[in-house]
Parts: structure tokens; sequence; C-alpha cells
């Protein structure tokens, strides 16, 4: 990668957790509204399993020492696609995507390479206001493979929690129960199954994952059809600087869909955001996700925002 005179690339230490933190409250605030990262989401990516930023990352420095750019590749499962990202300051950066994608693509190559594949796919994500890095996306390749919406709604007008349908009861999950954390994992697990992009993760590693999530158990609800769990809702805290209750997962076993189960779910962890004084609540929806329609959203009073494209490219591994 070609930098201009006085500026640097280097490898990412934990030192620089908040000077990588300023530039990707910037670039949030330029792509959706307000910064969407705090410092334990640096740090968590910085020290993620799967990655490891002396390879798999990059930093570059303006002459006065400033981070301006950062790029990592983060894989949350260790199988599966890689996903890149490229974080860069809106005003003293923007030159820099470009040539940073292409760098992390030849990383991506060699991830490849080391884990004995043929090829690995790279996706990265694109925000609506985004449309110079959404070409440069295209120009290295990549496709456009889905989209995703991001929902809300107010919380002030919430009206009293309706009595859930005839024969469901919504209970919020035991954490401290070894039997019935797996069997949240068990609903969630095979009610992604007949999702596309789905990559399973046991529940060991499941578990282990769990905190970087967020763990306000209180807002985490198992629904039960005739006594048998059929449902779960996991919240995230990823929303709360926004003062926000935010719907990580919805997930309803197949056997138990159309009776009304994902909008009770629904219902409940609204009610609940909303005790603790949250102004709204949220979720993301993927449009290709054929068991997540926005219909059940909007009939709970849930309204679209902004849109978010993912794109994708199959890099071959290096050598190949």
């Amino acid at each position: 990668m070609t930098l201009p005179a006085g500026w640097t690339a280097r490898r990412p230490i934990l030192d620089d957790v908040p000077a990588i933190l300023a530039v990707v409250h910037a670039a949030d605030t330029f792509a959706v509204g307000h910064p969407d990262f705090d410092a334990a989401d640096v740090t968590a990516a910085l020290t993620a399993p799967f990655t490891d930023p002396s390879r798999d990352a990059w930093v570059v420095t303006d002459p006065d020492g400033t981070i301006v750019a950062w790029a990592t590749v983060d894989n949350p499962t260790g199988v599966g696609r890689d996903y890149v990202e490229v974080y860069v300051d809106p005003e003293r950066g923007r030159l820099l995507r470009a040539p940073l994608l292409a760098r992390m693509l030849d990383r991506i190559a060699e991830r490849a390479t080391e884990r004995g594949l043929p090829a690995l796919t790279a996706r990265t994500a694109v925000f609506a206001p985004e449309t110079g890095w959404a070409s440069e996306v295209a120009a290295a390749g990549f496709t456009r493979v889905k989209r995703y919406v991001r929902m809300s709604r107010p919380l002030a007008d919430l009206t009293p929690e309706p009595p859930p349908p005839a024969g469901v009861t919504v209970r919020p999950l035991r954490p401290g129960d070894e039997a019935d954390l797996r069997e949240f994992h068990r609903i969630f697990d095979t009610a992604f199954r007949d999702t596309p992009d789905y990559e399973p993760v046991g529940f060991d590693r499941w578990r282990e994952q769990l905190p970087g999530y967020g763990t306000t158990w209180d807002e985490w609800f198992v629904a039960e059809v005739d006594g048998v769990p059929g449902g779960a809702l996991q919240s995230s805290d990823q929303a709360l600087e926004q003062n926000e209750g935010f719907v990580r997962s919805l997930s309803v076993l197949p056997a138990h869909r159309r009776r009304g189960v994902g909008a009770a779910l629904l219902r409940r962890a609204f009610a609940v955001y909303a005790a603790k004084g949250r102004g709204s609540a949220g979720l993301g929806v993927d449009l290709t996700n054929p068991t997540a329609p926005v219909t059940l959203y909007r009939s709970v009073g849930l309204r679209e925002l902004r849109w978010t494209d993912m794109y994708e490219l199959v890099v071959p591994a290096s050598g190949v």
C-alpha cells in the first residue's frame, strides 16, 4: 500500500484503543448518524479468538502520528466466511479505504491457505450514505448479496402488554440453569437452520461468546407453547448509548410458527425495555431470511429506519 510522505501503516496494539475508537466514532456518525462502538468493542475486536492483530489488522497514522484508519478481519466462529472491516476518518482518511481493502484481501487469501482451503468468502458492509465505499467495493470485485434493514419503535406510547395467545407463555431465561441455557441454544440453533447464511456454533462456543453480546439476563426470554419451549428472544446491549433496547435474535421453532409466539416475545421485551426507561426498541432484519418477515415487526409497531447492504467476494487462497 503506497502512502503519502509522512504517513505510516502499522499493526495495532491495545494501547491504540482510544485512538481507534475516535476513528470508528467518526466513521459510524457519517454512516448511521451516531457512534455505534465503544472501547470494549474495539478491545474485543483486537483480542478476538480468530483474529491476530499482528497479522490481520492495520492502522494508518498521519504525519502527526494520529490514527486515521483501521482495518481488521472478523470471524466470530472461526469457520466459514471472513468479514472485512475498514474504518476511516471521513475527512482525513477517505482515500485510504480502497488500498486498505486490497491489503485485507491479500491477507484473506493467506488465511485461506493457512486453513487449507482453496478459497475464502469475504464480506463487507456498506451503509446507505457510503456511496464512495460502495463504488470501491464493487471495483474490487464484490457483488451485493443481501440487504439488512434497521427497524425501531418508540416506547413512550407503548400500550399495556396484551395477554399472549392461548397456550403460549413467556418467561425470562434462567441463566443459572444449565438445562435452560442449552434449551435456549437449541431453539436458536434449530430455528436458524433454514436461514441461508447461518453458520452453526456449538453450545460451548456459543456460551463463551455470550459476554460479548451483553448478558442482561432479565431481557432474555423463552416462550413455551402448550408447556414446551418453542421460542427464544436474545437482547443485546449494543444500543444502550442511544437509550434503546435491542433485540439481537428472535427464534421460533418451525412447529410453533404462526401462533403468535414471535409477537408475544417481542411485546414482552418491549415492556421490559420500557419499564427500564428505554426510549425505543430496535432490531435488524435480514431481508433474505424467510423466517423473519418484516410484516411481523410492523405488526408490533416497528418501522424501517435505514438499510445496510452486504457485499461478498470469493478470494482464492494464496498461490492458487
